[in-house]
């Protein structure tokens, strides 16, 4: 959901892909958001909600002339677009692996496979130095022939074998996709088979023959968010427009999703996920007959199935109806599925993991054959363990053995037997993966990428700054073993602070080459909002108490100069999305604090953010304008509405795409015209194609950090 270069905590499950991928959508309205106070002026830009209006376009494509004058024919700009694309490019990049059976399926770029290609090998041909590749599917030509810019999406595969596959393909890299069905074993679309048109849109795989699809199936069938609320059955070689309702949720939501749940030992179950608001849901057992309640806490996410257990993570502390035991949030647990279909409002949950004070488990959770793969972060160091379900119904658990500053994420796990990959990670250290057998639980090295930049002089180090009301606040900082502690180290200082998401070390090729390289300092904050520290440290920045998330990040920010790492000369900000939002906080409420600043697919006007893209599906994380106290907070701290005429703010860099069907351009193009108006100077940059992120392809995203680190380098280095 957003395109700095850290790491963002990645899903396993159906609904936390949801949320990292779905953090918005197109969806423009002229509902009435409520009387303006007398402090709040006419909303004199909204015609650049017009997202591909020819006067809306007209403005962005002279602010775009206007600024790539300056930061395009920088002389440093072609050195570092170079240096961004020849390490995206690099052909030592790890290829990611998905297992499938005794196949490893990989998606992959280059400078000859713009667009990408589906490509598979045996998992010994893998584990090879240069393994022999058979491609599977040529997005180049597949957008060659149907004359249009695919971006690949993915693929939603039915259970097991995993061959018959509906491939996602987006056009520019909007949200809203086409799906095809497609036969992995012979590497063809499959004639007449599925295909479901351009839409924001999710499926799950009955059987062969049968999808349950949520889409926009007309008039009054998607939520005031932009995503689909009904859910029908569609049968093999039945017109769509005959596939029959089996539920509907309500426009009020923020979606319905189904989801189909298969283990190994041949249980099934089918789900319907029913977003009540972005942190609570309501899920039901579809059966022939109904769709039956399951009585699950709102705030839970459903990890998998293993073994005839539904895997359950908990994001609130849970008494179930008729038991004595309370499960703390951040627990794992684990629920009978022959019980819960006998009766899904009498739940009896087992459980699987327990939270500490320190240690919370992440959402990175994976099935095996019969085997159950957790991370967590403990102090944000990452940590895996493998869970066996016994004969008497108990959980046992076997650490992994990782090392420490490494994030820990689970790349792919096999469901016909107990191998899976675990990627490791750090700031310093080339991302590797590692081979894992659940059954053994034994890791070995698979494959490590070779540097991409030269670290030898650089160390990394995790501090802790003090917020305005106590809270100790830890980052991560990157820098030079030697440096001088006077204040001048250009310092990028990045953090996002929002629907739970745990920024973790990383190692990123760009940061390296085109700011640590060349003698700049990086710095990671985990503020609050991210999940860190399990849900609570997520629920203490929610709504009215987001304040406290914007205080942690200036805290950060000034610790940086009372420890002399740098000064207000040298210190600057950039994040995106609801990172993007807090870049906007940050400036207008600490314009003296900072040189630079990086505002990427942010939202910005939070007065109108409920109606704008998807801004509606956010009301459990902002708040919402229709509460008095809720519009009255908003309006203090949104960056649009909190632009002065009068205040010298630093010149920022405002970036965005047309194609972005989630956030949309429509707060970055109305904030810089505010600047503007107020005779401010910025810097603006939206591409066309992208959607919520750095460019559709490599080439593009070279472009885009070469402008970002020319913007950063002008601003802090010279």
């Amino acid at each position: 959901m957003q395109q700095t270069n850290y790491k963002i905590q990645k899903c396993s499950t159906p609904s936390c892909a949801i949320k990292l991928l779905a953090i918005g959508g197109i969806l423009l309205s002229s509902i009435h958001t409520g009387a303006q106070t007398p402090s709040e002026s006419a909303d004199k830009y909204q015609w650049l909600e017009d997202v591909t209006g020819e006067r809306s376009m007209a403005w962005v494509k002279a602010e775009n002339e206007r600024s790539a004058k300056v930061l395009e024919n920088d002389p440093r700009y072609p050195i570092l677009k170079a240096a961004a694309l020849k390490v995206l490019e690099s052909p030592d990049r790890l290829p990611t692996p998905s297992l499938n059976g005794n196949d490893v399926y990989n998606t992959w770029q280059d400078a000859t496979h713009v667009r990408g290609i589906l490509r598979r090998t045996s998992i010994t041909d893998y584990l090879t130095a240069k393994p022999h590749w058979q491609t599977v599917l040529d997005y180049d030509a597949l957008a060659i022939r149907d004359h249009e810019k695919w971006v690949q999406h993915g693929r939603v595969c039915l259970y097991p074998e995993n061959k018959l596959c509906l491939i996602a393909l987006s056009a520019g890299g909007e949200d809203a996709d086409t799906l095809r069905e497609f036969d992995l074993q012979v590497a063809k679309f499959v004639e007449g088979g599925f295909v479901l048109p351009r839409s924001k849109q999710s499926v799950a795989w009955v059987d062969k023959d049968t999808l349950l699809v949520a889409r926009d199936w007309g008039s009054g069938t998607m939520t005031k968010s932009g995503y689909p609320f009904v859910v029908k059955l569609w049968k093999r070689g039945q017109p769509l427009d005959q596939a029959k309702e089996v539920y509907r949720g309500n426009e009020t939501d923020v979606w319905v999703n189904p989801l189909s749940l298969d283990d190994s030992a041949g249980h099934h179950a089918t789900m319907l996920v029913r977003g009540v608001n972005f942190f609570e849901s309501e899920v039901s057992l579809l059966t022939p007959d109904t769709a039956k309640r399951i009585a699950l806490p709102g705030k839970s996410d459903i990890n998998g199935l293993l073994n005839g257990q539904v895997i359950i993570t908990l994001r609130e502390d849970w008494k179930p109806e008729g038991q004595n035991t309370k499960f703390a949030q951040g627990s794992i647990v684990s629920l009978d599925l022959g019980e819960l279909k006998k009766d899904p409002l009498h739940l009896k949950p087992t459980i699987v993991f327990a939270p500490t004070a320190t240690e919370f488990a992440q959402e990175d959770i994976a099935t095996t054959k019969d085997r159950l793969i957790v991370t967590t972060l403990e102090n944000v160091q990452g940590r895996a363990y493998i869970y066996t379900h016994d004969a008497k119904g108990a959980w046992k658990c076997r650490k992994l053995n990782t090392p420490d500053n490494r994030t820990v994420s689970i790349e792919s796990a096999n469901w016909s037997d107990n191998r899976f990959f675990l990627s490791l990670a750090g700031f310093l250290t080339p991302s590797s993966l590692y081979l894992g057998d659940a059954a053994s639980g034994t890791l070995k090295e698979a494959k490590a990428l070779s540097p991409q930049f030269d670290a030898s002089a650089d160390m990394v180090e995790q501090l802790e700054a003090v917020s305005k009301d106590g809270t100790k606040v830890p980052y991560f900082v990157v820098r030079r073993k030697e440096i001088k502690y006077d204040g001048t180290n250009p310092t990028l200082l990045t953090a996002y602070g929002g629907f739970q998401v745990s920024s973790t070390p990383e190692y990123s090729p760009i940061i390296g080459k085109l700011w640590l390289e060349r003698g700049g300092v990086f710095v990671l904050a985990n503020i609050r909002g991210g999940g860190e520290f399990g849900p609570a440290w997520h629920e203490a920045g929610l709504k009215t108490h987001r304040q406290r998330i914007y205080d942690d990040f200036a805290a950060v920010g000034q610790d940086l100069v009372k420890r002399r790492i740098t000064s207000a000369r040298r210190l600057g900000i950039m994040g995106g999305s609801n990172g993007g939002l807090l870049m906007g906080v940050e400036m207008t409420q600490h314009p003296e604090m900072w040189n630079a600043i990086v505002i990427q697919v942010p939202l910005l006007d939070m007065l109108r953010f409920e109606h704008i893209a998807a801004g509606a599906s956010w009301v459990g994380e902002y708040g919402s304008v229709s509460v008095p106290k809720e519009r009255a907070f908003l309006a203090s701290i949104s960056p649009y509405n909190q632009l002065k005429p009068n205040v010298h703010y630093p010149e920022p860099l405002i970036f965005t795409t047309t194609k972005d069907d989630r956030v949309g351009p429509v707060h970055a193009r109305k904030f810089a015209a505010k600047m503007e108006e107020f005779h401010k100077p910025f810097f603006y940059q939206e591409i066309t194609e992208g959607g919520h992120g750095a460019g559709a392809d490599l080439k593009e995203k070279a472009e885009t950090s070469a402008v970002q680190y020319t913007y950063l380098t002008k601003k802090l280095m010279d």
